[in-house]
């Protein structure tokens, strides 16, 4: 669903129901802005995200990544 920003502000309590089961996208002055989500769906999109990463830096250690302080020792060296 959109909507525009003074539709959100003059029925916020109705948008913030609808929220619950679908994303409002919230247009202002022509150019969609921002998103009202369910906390829910919200709490579910950081955990996926939260997993990727996590998942991206097991991989990294697997193929050898030695952490930030030894990279950044590592770089210091290289530029001394």
């Amino acid at each position: 669903m959109e909507i525009t920003a003074t539709e959100l502000k003059n029925r916020f309590g109705k948008y913030l129901d609808i929220s619950r089961v679908e994303p409002v996208i919230v247009d202002k002055t022509g150019r969609k802005t921002a998103v009202l989500l369910s906390y829910e769906e919200y709490k579910r999109l950081t955990e996926m995200e939260d997993a990727y990463w996590a998942q991206k830096a097991f991989g990294a250690e697997q193929e050898g990544y030695v952490g930030t302080e030894k990279s950044m020792a590592f770089l210091k060296e290289k530029h001394a």
